[in-house]
């Protein structure tokens, strides 16, 4: 059935993620803080622009979030326009930005008050799965909530897990960052190795794709990192910003997370040079002592 939805923060995952919504015969109302990344969404798209988180939501049943971090949340939920006292009681409100479990928390307390379902729906699968709609999506929440949304979220899930109470996806999410930002940097590292050693980096991603060192960031960065193309959505900044809640939550539990100490030096590297939009592919030139920039 098609239903009266809401989209948040039209970024690289959101953007796409709104469009799939769209392409199902949903009725999609999105905002954006930059309002011109809103018009040309609707150029591509169709459906409706709103000025404010409050005017998109209120006549929606569900609202999708996609924005920064935790405090680009209580913004459009709780904020100055924010769209929960706009939502109807019932309304189901999902949230796709990677946070902190404790964010998650308090502003699920907040969708309580306000007689409102909220679920905690970090994603995973990058720029491509958000364009292929082919996303992994772990669920924390209400399962009654989930229940309602999971046809919504299949739109653009591959995957799509419930996996407990309200922070539990952030919680997941946190497991996923720490996995992959390690595959990442180590496949940097192994390249660099490559590159050094004056082998065909061609041939040697064509036989590590298909041995024991196999996964999604050989198949979808190990080219890019070869070929010096760093314009994809993985930013460091914000798996800077992903790797910080996960040291957060790792102190609270005392939970040792050496190598992500690690990887997350590296990013701030790029961070503090003013780099923090480039993907996180561009590890490589910190492994051979080069600067970033997309090549």
């Amino acid at each position: 059935m098609s239903e009266d939805v809401a989209f948040l923060g039209l970024g690289v995952m959101g953007g796409p993620m709104a469009g799939h919504l769209a392409a199902a015969g949903h009725r999609v109302t999105v905002y954006n803080r930059t309002a011109t990344k809103a018009q040309a969404w609707l150029s591509r798209c169709g459906g409706a622009a709103a000025a404010t988180p409050a005017e998109a939501a209120r006549s929606a049943r569900f609202v999708f979030s996609c924005v920064g971090g935790d405090d680009d949340l209580r913004a459009v939920t709780v904020g100055q326009d924010g769209a929960f006292p706009a939502m109807q009681p019932g309304a189901v409100f999902v949230d796709h930005t990677t946070t902190s479990a404790e964010v998650a928390r308090e502003v699920a307390e907040q969708a309580r008050s306000n007689g409102l379902g909220f679920l905690d729906a970090p994603i995973a699968g990058g720029e491509p799965g958000a364009l292929q709609g082919a996303l992994s999506i772990m669920v924390g929440g209400d399962a009654g909530a989930f229940e309602q949304a999971a046809p919504l979220l299949k739109v653009y899930g591959r995957s799509v897990l419930h996996m407990g109470p309200v922070g539990t996806g952030q919680l997941t999410k946190m497991v996923n960052q720490i996995c992959a930002t390690g595959i990442i940097a180590s496949l940097a590292e192994g390249l660099s190795f490559a590159e050094r050693a004056g082998l065909d980096g061609d041939k040697v991603i064509e036989l590590i794709s298909n041995g024991s060192a196999a996964s999604w960031q050989v198949g979808n960065r190990a080219k890019p990192m070869l070929q010096r193309d760093f314009s994809a959505g993985g930013a460091v900044g914000l798996l800077h910003k992903d790797l910080g809640i996960c040291l957060e939550e790792a102190a609270r539990t005392g939970t040792s997370l050496p190598v992500v100490e690690l990887v997350r030096s590296y990013y701030e590297t790029f961070v503090d040079r003013g780099e923090g939009k480039l993907d996180a592919a561009c590890l490589i030139d910190l492994f051979n002592g080069k600067s970033g920039g997309a090549g």
